[in-house]
Order: C-alpha cells, then structure tokens, then sequence
C-alpha cells in the first residue's frame, strides 16, 4: 500500500472544489450575542455550578459593571469560603452545536449536523489559583472537629449558646490580594548602586534631594545649613525676582522665627519648585513635638523661649457627626481623597480619559482668591476651613476665645511638654473643641439662611475657590515612603467623599 504525502504548500494550491461531499458547508451565522463562562469544574448538576456563581442575578449585575470580576464560590453556604475570581476577556468565538447521528442498522452510516447558536462577545476565565481557603476546624485528639454548628447561626438562639466555652477560631483578616503565582527571586537590587549613573535609564524617576535637615523635638537645633543646599539655590537662582525673594525669607524669618509651609506661600509670590530649595537655606524642618510639620529659623530653639508657644501647631480636623449638630453633607468642604477609591480583588481598573473642566474666568475676583490664600494657614470667627484637615498655628487662630486659652498660663511657664509645648496640658482637645463650636454655627446658620433663601452666586464662587485651592496645602504628617500627587488640577466638584488626609507631605520632598 503506497501513500501519498502532501505538503503544506501542494494543499494550499490544490484544486479545493465546494461541490466535493463533505469538503465544507455553509452555515447561517446568527446574530446572537453570547457570554461564556469557563467553569473551572466538571459540571455533572447545572443548579449547582450557577449557585456556585451567585445565581443568575448576580451573574448579570457582574455583567452589567465591566471593571468587576466573576466570583465562584465552591462551598456557597460556607460563609468562610474564600472565592476564585474570573477575569473577563473580549472575544469572537462561535458557539456551534454539532449531532452525530449514527444509523442503528449500518454503523458506517454517520450523519453530522452543525449550527451556529451565537457569537461569544465576552468569556469569563479563571486563571487565579483555588488554593487560598479557611476551614472553620479545630484539632483535637489527631482529628478535626468542626465548628460550624458551634459559630454559624442558623436559628435564634438563647443566651446559654454565646456563653458556651469554644477553642478559639480566627479567620485571617484579608487575603492575598494576588491569586496568579509569581515567581519572586530574591535577590539585590542591581540598581542601587551609591553612586548615581549619569546615562542609567530606570523604571523610575531618581529622588532629587532639597538637602533639608530634619530634627525630632529631642535633638540638638543645627545653626547652619548643609552646603548642598546652598550650591542647589546657587544653580537655579539666577533672576532678580530670586534674589528678591530670598531677601524676602530671610525678613519673614527675623520677624517671625516659625512657619508653616502654606503660609510662606501665602506671603511670598514664588514658584514652589523653588520654595523647596529656599527654605532648606533659612530653616530646618521639625519632625515631632508641638512644632511638627513647621519650618523653624537656624539657630533657633523653640524649646529655650516660651515665646515660642504662639507659633505651636494645632492640627485640627472637621468633626463631622450628626451629635456636633452637623453631617458630612452641610459641611461645604469636598475631601481630596477618598477610601471609596479602594480597588478590590475581584475588580480591575481600566484606563479613562481624565475628565475636562472648564472655567469661566471673567467670574473670578481678587479678593476671592486672596481670601483662598489666607484662609489656607488663617483661622477667624465666622469661617469654615478649605480642608478636612488643617494644620493651624497658635498665633494665625484669630478667635478671641482661643488666645485667652493659649495666654492662660502667661509668664507661668516651666516645662517644654513634647504634646501641648509651652501650653497647660490640654489645651490642645481645648482649642480644637472650640474651633469645632465655631464651624458650628457657621453651618446653622447657614443651614437657617438656606432655608430661607438659597445661596447667592457669590457664596458659591467663594466655595468654589477654597476648592480649587486645595493643592496649595501642603502640610502633612511626615511619611518617608510616598511620592508626591502630582494630580492635583482636577476639578474639586469630581472628587468623591470620604476624605482621609487633605496636606501634601513635606518631609518626603527633601529626602
């Protein structure tokens, strides 16, 4: 018996004729558009694998939010099963239906039938691993006795079943976040080297460090700056409007020995790429104590004057409750940030256009935005702050009550206190209790006013402007292991709610 071997290229140019049996068909293609879902399981009961998935509600309120991922539980009543999420995928498959039949009296007699049931537009794959699950379980004895009936409710019960002595069960907090194995070699890192390579191109943009010295409230107070500060202002301060500035700092610092960042922007016109490289040449940054987060003038130590409680900070945030007389939604002040941005492990993001804002500028006014600048480090009777969280300074709280507070134990003065400084131990909750009176009945009556009248287009423009001002606060607690947001043009009226930290941090753009 000889065969006959063809090659690739004989059978793409052979005579391939339609009208040959079994060579090809034509079907219809419908215009169904399908979803698939590759079950990671041998299906033997349908009922089973859709409750598995949540039932079919669930499954199209999935569909429905294209950035959610499939969940599949195995042990659905298990409230401690950890579930197999499945990615979705864009496809363009066909889902084809084919019978065999096959004639009883002659076997050779085969009949195949095919057709087109749809298009498969979107496929659901679980390409993560099942391993990651918790067993409510106890050893005892060599043997695992289960605690479900013991911990899971399924009925009310009386006192006598939550007093009953059990072995303790502590599920694990959170799970991975990642279910696709990684392999992860530890090794060094090739590329922190100590000396820095002029044509390296890393993943990365390199720290550029603004030499600025920190101190912590128990370390000696520097009396110079450090000499690379002074050769980074050298480089980039070549207009006159630099000198004038510089000249400018170091009056600001005679007069008033500490700052906050935001006020010095509030006081000086200037760049703040280059703030950042003046202040390092006038001023060393405190870490702790109740001058943290300020800028203090070489050579001067807080902790030897007692006129130094005047310039104390005060950090402050909105109290925003219904039993302080107000809820987040009187409060006309939008956070920045939000815990509600928070991806979860069966979501995924996709890339958005950044969504355009348009502003009228012919409505904005002088006095609007110097009101916006003042009220960035500036405290009065009568104002609600421009953020959740304030940074305030004793001596820019312009409320009577409150310097009577500060002043009380005038002349009195013993001790440095790392917490309240040179104040009487409390004053801190103090001052804070009044500033939140205040705020409060600014919203009631603003909340009276509303009821009366709405708000006139001035009151929103001012509102609007203490908004847009959000990236001019640049106060925040010290964290070493963030970058700077440099996102911060958007429109404030974007940004949802639930605000956990409105300041910049200073500490990380010097490092």
């Amino acid at each position: 018996m000889s065969i006959q071997v063809q090659n690739l290229k004989e059978l793409s140019l052979s005579d391939q004729s339609p009208h040959i049996p079994g060579n090809c068909a034509c079907l219809p293609l419908r215009e169904n558009r399908l979803v698939c879902v590759e079950y990671p399981a041998v299906i033997q009961n349908l009922d089973r694998a859709l409750e598995s998935l949540g039932g079919e509600h669930n499954m199209s309120k999935t569909y429905a939010n294209p950035n959610r991922r499939l969940e599949l539980r195995l042990r659905p009543q298990d409230p401690f099963c950890h579930s197999l999420c499945g990615n979705r995928l864009d496809s363009s498959n066909l889902l084809l239906r084919v019978r065999r039949r096959v004639r009883k009296s002659d076997p050779t007699d085969v009949q195949i039938q095919t057709e087109i049931l749809g298009i498969i537009v979107t496929t659901y794959k679980f390409q993560g691993m099942a391993d990651f699950q918790c067993l409510a379980v106890h050893p005892e004895n060599g043997s695992k006795m289960s605690l479900y009936d013991r911990i899971v409710l399924t009925r009310p019960e009386s006192q006598d079943f939550f007093e009953q002595p059990l072995p303790y069960f502590l599920p694990p907090a959170i799970f991975s976040r990642l279910d696709t194995p990684i392999d992860y070699f530890y090794r060094p890192d090739v590329t922190a080297d100590a000396g820095p390579h002029k044509n390296f191109i890393g993943l990365n943009r390199a720290r550029r460090p603004h030499n600025a010295i920190f101190v912590t409230f128990l370390d000696s107070v520097p009396n110079e700056c450090l000499e690379m500060a002074k050769v980074n202002w050298l480089r980039v301060c070549m207009k006159e409007n630099d000198h004038r500035a510089e000249q400018q700092i170091k009056e600001m610092f005679e007069r008033r020995p500490i700052w906050s960042r935001n006020a010095v922007r509030a006081n000086i016109d200037m760049h703040p790429d280059k703030l950042k490289l003046l202040l390092p040449l006038v001023a060393y940054y405190m870490v702790t104590g109740p001058w943290r987060s300020l800028w203090v003038r070489l050579g001067y130590d807080p902790r030897k004057s007692t006129e130094s409680k005047h310039y104390q900070m005060l950090d402050f945030r909105i109290r925003c409750s219904t039993k302080h007389g107000y809820s987040v939604g009187d409060v006309l002040v939008k956070p920045k940030r939000s815990s509600l941005s928070y991806t979860l492990p069966n979501t995924f993001n996709k890339t958005v256009p950044r969504k355009q804002s348009i502003e009228r500028i012919q409505t904005r006014s002088y006095a609007v935005v110097s009101f916006a600048q003042e009220s960035a480090y500036i405290f009065r009777e009568g104002m609600v702050p421009p953020h959740r969280q304030m940074f305030y300074q004793l001596c820019d709280l312009h409320v009577d009550s409150i310097q009577r507070v500060v002043n009380a134990n005038k002349g009195l003065e013993k001790k440095c206190d790392e917490r309240d400084g040179w104040c009487v131990v409390g004053t801190t909750d103090q001052l804070r209790d009044i500033i939140s009176e205040c705020i409060q009945k600014v919203v009631r009556s603003k909340k009276n006013k509303t009821c009366k009248r709405p708000l006139s287009h001035h009151t929103g423009i001012i509102v609007h402007m203490m908004n847009r001002k959000e990236e001019d606060s640049d106060e925040q607690e010290p964290h070493l292991d963030e970058e700077p947001d440099d996102d911060t043009d958007e429109d404030a009226e974007d940004e949802p709610e639930g605000s956990e930290n409105e300041m910049e941090t200073d500490m990380q753009e010097y490092m």
